[in-house]
């Protein structure tokens, strides 16, 4: 039996009809080689619009949103007439998108009316691009004579109720998955399934939070016992440094699902942070791919890889953070301190990224996000505002515009002078380290620095670790 292979494609690679015509070449292909489920994202640039579109709603904006329907229908409607298809097969294109986007219309209507934009309303709404552009990867898929099928992946992947950022129920998504989409493949269709998005129980549409598209192939390559994942996007794999910093990064030909998932965590956008959970799981090989170099081999993610001499893969960052540093003497040997501090980012619903806390317990940082840094100071001011008060607690201090540096490899383990190349590096380059974060893992080295410092402190450490050589 044919092995079974997952493709997702993203914005940029469906993002014109010359592209979408692209990926049903390279599907085509695939499928006299292999079975083959696709999984692709809203046309690039469709889903913004459409966050638009549900904010200018909810502010009794009717002529914004109105105008971003126009511009969503008109995208579409220009790649319709680009495909080469029949006059009949457009127009019935034509008549699914004009259907859609009446929906669409009536849910920004009821915003409109309401004034109110719920979770639930916001996934429904930002969910219509991927329901748009499966339609239109279906219908060039059939211009190559594949057979294929546009499917909601809310008919398949089952999630909870935390709209925005849902959560898959595995086993619910492989029952309903096995029951919908195996039958298509076995019968030597693609099924092209939205990525972004799935349903609760009760069947109302919620998303995976934004670039949960490569999340979503790992979902249904783990519903369908896949033999391999591929991601395809608009770069060659995973690379050592962000090439617009380090214009000498070279692609990494491979890496374990533990380093892939740190690199994304800390700022690496080619995959999402939770796309390796579902893969690694089952020991499924996740292959990130380049559309406009389908030959090009790739990074190829998978549970062991061979251990780089160097100890370093890459080094990745990521802008726009705060570091807010709660001290204080009556901290040291207090139980339940650090409780606290996180119970109150908890309730203010903040995600903490980083956290660093001196021996003596005399202090603890932790870094947010620039946008929840005035709120998480806030938070922890009320939280200790009687120790505060009394000088118990010295101060609650808020840090900005800083970035996290994190230098991830597994043969950092064990691996002596990573930690000393990394930090006479940065002395080198007289950068200022403020905070210092390493795992019991010891494959990834995070540090707090300046945001201005960033281009410097990634070019200094990618060249003491001679990464832009594939050995050394």
């Amino acid at each position: 039996m044919k092995q079974l292979v997952v493709m997702k494609f993203g914005g940029t690679s469906v993002g014109s009809a010359e592209r979408i015509k692209d990926v049903a070449a390279i599907v085509h292909e695939a499928s006299e080689k292999y079975r083959v489920a696709v999984v692709v994202s809203a046309m690039s640039g469709v889903t913004d619009m459409l966050v638009r579109a549900a904010e200018s709603a909810e502010s009794k904006n009717k002529a914004a949103y109105q105008r971003a329907i126009e511009e969503i229908r008109s995208k579409h409607h220009e790649a319709i007439e680009a495909l080469g298809l029949s006059l009949d097969e457009s127009q019935a294109l034509i008549s699914t998108i004009e259907q859609q986007l009446v929906d669409l219309s009536d849910w920004l209507e009821g915003v409109y009316m309401l004034r109110e934009l719920t979770p639930k309303a916001r996934d429904l709404i930002t969910s219509f691009g991927e329901r748009l552009s499966i339609h239109l990867v279906a219908a060039a898929l059939k211009n190559t004579n594949t057979f294929s099928k546009a499917v909601s992946a809310a008919s398949c992947i089952v999630t909870d109720e935390s709209f925005g950022d849902a959560q898959p129920n595995l086993a619910a998504s492989k029952t309903h998955s096995e029951a919908i989409l195996r039958p298509l493949i076995e019968e030597g269709i693609v099924p092209v399934i939205t990525g972004f998005l799935g349903a609760t129980p009760k069947g109302i549409i919620s998303t995976l939070g934004r670039g949960g598209s490569d999340y979503s192939a790992t979902i249904v390559g783990y519903c369908l016992d896949a033999d391999e994942v591929w991601i395809w996007t608009d770069v060659t794999g995973v690379m050592t440094a962000d090439p617009r910093i380090i214009p000498g990064a070279r692609t990494i030909d491979a890496l374990s699902y533990d380093e892939a998932a740190e690199l994304s965590y800390f700022g690496a956008k080619v995959l999402h942070p939770l796309t390796m959970v579902p893969a690694a799981l089952k020991h499924i090989p996740i292959v990130i791919k380049n559309t406009m170099d389908s030959a090009a081999p790739g990074t190829r993610i998978t549970k062991k890889v061979a251990i780089d001499p160097r100890g370093v893969k890459a080094i990745t960052s990521m802008k726009g953070l705060s570091l807010i540093t709660v001290q204080g003497r009556v901290m040291t040997g207090v139980p339940g301190f650090a409780a606290r501090v996180f119970g109150a980012l908890a309730a203010a619903k903040i995600s903490v990224m980083f956290i660093s806390q001196a021996s003596s317990q005399y202090n603890i940082s932790l870094v947010v996000r620039h946008a929840d840094g005035s709120r998480a100071n806030q938070a922890l001011r009320e939280t200790f505002q009687h120790e505060l008060t009394v000088h118990n607690i010295e101060m609650v201090k808020l840090q900005e515009e800083l970035a996290i540096i994190a230098v991830v490899g597994e043969g950092m383990h064990g691996h002596p002078g990573v930690a000393d190349n990394t930090f006479s590096s940065l002395g080198a380059g007289d950068i200022n380290i403020i905070a210092i974060a390493q795992g019991s893992s010891e494959r990834n080295i995070s540090l707090v620095i300046h945001e201005t410092d960033v281009p410097k402190a990634v070019q200094h450490i990618h060249d003491v670790f001679k990464l832009e050589r594939s050995t050394v």
